[in-house]
């Protein structure tokens, strides 16, 4: 019963704005739940997988981009650009994480990679005229189901809820999977889990590249939301950060861990938002808070849940 509280309250306040009118609500209910995508999407490959990324916002960039391109540009169907999105994010982690992991990066080096795939691909989208350089890429308002754009925001809250529900079964495969294990035992020792059989880099580029589908198509539901898409938007280092911080704060290699952190950065981020005006104190807080649970709490607010289970 107690095990099972925990679950039963995050899905009661999963539904709870399907129960209010108020739009603002709603709205808040749908970036904590992408957040918390978002972050779950970073603790497969950083918590599960021990490969600390510094540039997941890469992932949700080109997500966002390929996405926008194929529906402004080509006239795709805003439907069809999630499968591409998604194809275009496993992709890019496949690639970055063959590269870096066949030349042997791990660490604190594999980090810096990522930050730097991040950056580069923010100076492309800045000069390339099909992402619409620096002025970016304006998505027409056209509401309509098969339009992806919805005058009930509780509708785009369900579709965050979906990718929030993807994510987390994503993770839990991962915890009880025949995969996940050979990952976390790649993430503890890769030397005795290549003794012992398993494809060290094939395995990480994997992880990555699901990392990096998920985190992407994050991005779609983004820029279907806000209509609007530019680099710095797409590839800032703040939404790396902030995808770091759900996963850590939460509880980093835990199924439950994102959903509780990104429940506590986004209180965090609009309590300070509505009392203080001064831009970069929210990101002061959370390195405040991410701090106070590395020095006293390194499993996470998971931790507190497990001692009273």
């Amino acid at each position: 019963m107690r095990r099972a509280a925990v679950p039963l309250a995050l899905g009661v306040l999963a539904l709870l704005p399907f129960a209010s009118s108020s739009q603002f609500l709603v709205t808040l209910a749908t970036l904590t739940a992408v957040s918390a995508a978002l972050g779950q999407a970073w603790n497969i490959a950083g918590g599960f997988g021990g490969l600390t990324s510094f540039g997941h916002a890469a992932f949700f960039g080109l997500g966002a981009y390929a996405a926008a391109i194929l529906q402004t540009r080509y006239g795709l169907n805003p439907w069809l650009g999630l499968p591409a999105a998604a194809a275009v994010g496993g992709a890019a982690g496949w690639l970055i994480g063959f590269s870096a992991f066949r030349a042997g990066l791990r660490g604190s080096y594999f980090a810096l990679v990522t930050l730097a795939f991040a950056e580069a691909f923010r100076v492309l989208a800045n000069s390339l005229d099909i992402t619409g350089g620096g002025s970016g890429i304006l998505v027409a308002l056209h509401p309509a189901p098969g339009n992806f754009q919805f005058a009930d925001r509780r509708v785009s809250y369900a579709l965050a809820l979906l990718l929030l529900g993807l994510a987390t079964g994503a993770a839990a495969w991962l915890a009880s999977g025949r995969f996940g294990a050979q990952l976390m035992a790649v993430r503890e020792n890769e030397d005795a889990a290549r003794a012992l059989g398993v494809a060290v880099v094939r395995t990480k580029s994997a992880t990555l590249a699901l990392s990096g589908a998920l985190t992407a198509l994050g991005g779609v539901l983004y820029v279907q939301s806000y209509l609007y898409l530019d680099p710095g938007i797409a590839f800032s280092a703040e939404r790396s950060v902030e995808m770091l911080l759900i996963a850590m704060i939460g509880g980093a290699g835990t199924i439950l861990g994102p959903l509780l952190g990104a429940i506590v950065v986004h209180a965090i981020a609009d309590t300070t938002r509505s009392l203080i005006a001064t831009p970069g104190v929210a990101p002061m807080l959370y390195g405040v808070v991410l701090l106070v649970i590395v020095g006293v709490l390194p499993g996470g607010l998971v931790r507190i849940v497990a001692r009273h289970a």
